[in-house]
């Protein structure tokens, strides 16, 4: 599919849509379909059947398969050329400067029993319990080089001497029911010390209000990375909403407004409507937005086949239909819908595996297909951070 190249940049809205961990495998429970093929979604049916679909890569290989790496190559950036971590992104989102001795982790809350990862995210504790559990850990356990910095619900940040940073270690996530594998490398045992030492904080404050964690869990980490302003890379300003740090932290990095949608969550209780309002509110006046929904991907992560299915429909609805109804009365539109990886239900976890993309026109239909793994498993994997850019280029030149 070629675009017609548009006579200036102002002429076409840019929309790209992202539901966090939707691709899937087949599931017993949907009767072999995965959760794109068993929800109703008529409208994104629609918009496929005069889209591209195709499937794409949205982790380079040998990188691990989060979203700070897929939203990163969403956004038309290579990871493997500017990643340097997940936690490091979450800290642009939280305002923490990094210095060029600091490294950052992510610090989660975790529960752990007899050496078993029982739950990654400590329950899915609130904030209003989770912050006073960091707060005791600042007290106690911060100074020389060390200090935590509260973020949401389970996901929190520690900032760390750049020593501390030549270890390899596993995402919570990763080790659901399962030992919990401690960090291997030169740095192992300073951050072995360190989580040690916190259980006996977390314990004490975790009591105070009645959350699950025991302990906390350091992985994802990075020195603060540069990236290309999104506005010089492609010629027009833009915004995204999403309840996420790692999103959010994208969006610092690149220059993109950042929106504060009230209702917007990372759980299955995500306003919907009102993430897509801001959307189409945006490009009333701007040109690009990205919408990101993280609630698919909880879903992959507990193993809720009926949650799953039950946000795609959501999506469908609630952000799909109406924007594109009212996309219609702007003029020309693009649309890039993706997701960042796949969260498969029986696995619990990310994986590798490619994904698939739609790439819409308003102005040159083409003749399309469903949009489901089954659907573009034949097809060639593209690098997903070439997609923005061919979304973008014919009105304006980007390098990749």
């Amino acid at each position: 599919m070629h675009y017609a190249a548009a006579p200036t940049i102002e002429d076409v809205k840019y929309l790209v849509l992202v539901p966090d961990g939707c691709a899937d495998e087949p599931v017993d429970a949907l009767g072999g379909r995965t959760p794109l093929e068993a929800a109703r979604t008529p409208h994104l049916d629609a918009l496929a059947a005069r889209s591209e679909v195709g499937r794409a890569a949205v982790i380079p290989p040998g990188m691990p398969p989060g979203s700070d790496v897929g939203n990163m190559a969403i956004l038309g950036y290579d990871p493997a050329r500017y990643h340097t971590g997940r936690a490091p992104i979450e800290a642009a989102a939280m305002g923490v400067e990094l210095g060029p001795d600091e490294i950052a982790y992510r610090c989660n809350l975790v529960t752990i029993d007899a050496g078993t990862m029982v739950d990654f995210a400590a329950g899915h504790l609130s904030t209003e319990q989770s912050r006073p559990i960091i707060e005791a850990l600042d007290r106690a356990l911060g100074g020389g080089g060390i200090r935590f910095h509260p973020g949401v619900e389970y996901r929190h940040l520690a900032v760390l001497p750049a020593e501390y940073g030549d270890a390899d270690c596993v995402p919570p996530h990763d080790l659901t029911g399962r030992p919990a594998v401690g960090p291997t490398g030169p740095a192992a045992a300073k951050l072995e010390d360190l989580m040690e030492a916190s259980r006996s904080v977390v314990r004490e404050a975790a009591a105070a209000t009645g959350a699950a964690a025991t302990q906390i869990w350091l992985w994802g980490q990075g020195p603060a990375p540069t990236l290309p302003n999104f506005a010089d890379r492609y010629g027009t300003e833009g915004a995204l909403s999403s309840a996420v740090d790692l999103v959010r932290g994208l969006g610092v990095l690149t220059g993109l407004d950042v929106v504060d949608v009230p209702g917007a969550t990372a759980g299955f209780d995500n306003d919907y409507a009102a993430q897509r309002d801001a959307a189409v509110a945006h490009l009333a006046n701007g040109d690009f937005f990205l919408l990101h929904v993280e609630a698919t991907d909880e879903a992959g992560h507990q193993g809720l086949v009926d949650e799953k299915v039950a946000a795609l429909e959501r999506w469908d609805a609630d952000i799909i239909g109406p924007a594109l109804e009212a996309l219609e009365a702007l003029g020309r539109y693009r649309v890039l819908l993706m997701p960042d990886h796949a969260t498969p239900l029986a696995r619990l976890t990310h994986t590798s595996d490619p994904v698939p993309y739609l790439l819409h026109d308003s102005a040159e239909p083409v003749e399309g297909r469903s949009f489901t793994e089954s659907a573009v498993a034949d097809e060639p994997a593209v690098a997903a951070h070439t997609l923005l850019p061919r979304m973008m280029e014919p009105a304006r030149g980007a390098s990749v």
